[in-house]
């Protein structure tokens, strides 16, 4: 199932420290002003032997183009849930009805940076394919296994984005997690 491109602005809720709502912000103004808090989630999908799978942002990508990043990554939009949002955007970017699989909660994880602000709050799913993936946004999906992944980090960062290899620090962090046949 793949969506079709974008074409209406999208709008965000703006929040404060504490996650509370305080306004809304189209995309291009969170895009570019650090000071609008906005929401995303973020699902870590994990093969049922432990490999971890990233999705490749298309060249075109208006934040961190051509970089691996996490297996799901969506901004909710306005008036909507987490839980709403992690279910969306599992459709929209891999073709994956988590009517059926049960992500589970991770972790809330805080992004500042010179373009943008965001509080995600992370899920994680088992789930070994296949994926539709969302070709208007991702060139490319693979799943790795979890020492290749830390090899690759530590020896070609770049090829990364930055919240991902924070995030993958993150998750390292908790015990067990990203142990074969834990996931």
């Amino acid at each position: 199932m793949i969506s079709p491109p974008k074409t209406e602005t999208e709008y965000f809720d703006i929040v404060d420290d504490n996650g509370d709502l305080i306004g809304t912000a189209s995309r291009e103004e969170c895009h570019g002003n650090p000071s609008l808090v906005h929401r995303t989630i973020h699902v870590v999908v994990l093969h049922p032997d432990g490999r971890m799978l990233l999705q490749k942002r298309r060249e075109d990508r208006d934040i961190q183009p051509g970089k691996w990043d996490t297996a799901v990554g969506g901004h909710l939009h306005s008036g909507e849930s987490h839980d709403e949002a992690m279910r969306r955007e599992l459709r929209e970017e891999l073709g994956v009805f988590p009517d059926t699989e049960k992500p589970a909660y991770l972790m809330d994880m805080k992004i500042r940076n010179d373009i943008e602000s965001e509080n995600i709050r992370i899920y994680s799913l088992v789930h070994p394919g296949p994926f539709e993936f969302q070709q208007e946004e991702i060139s490319d999906v693979r799943f790795w296994e979890i020492r290749k992944l830390r090899d690759t980090i530590e020896n070609t960062p770049d090829i990364f984005t930055p919240n991902f290899i924070r995030e993958f620090g993150q998750l390292e962090a908790i015990p067990g997690f990203l142990e074969p046949n834990n996931a």
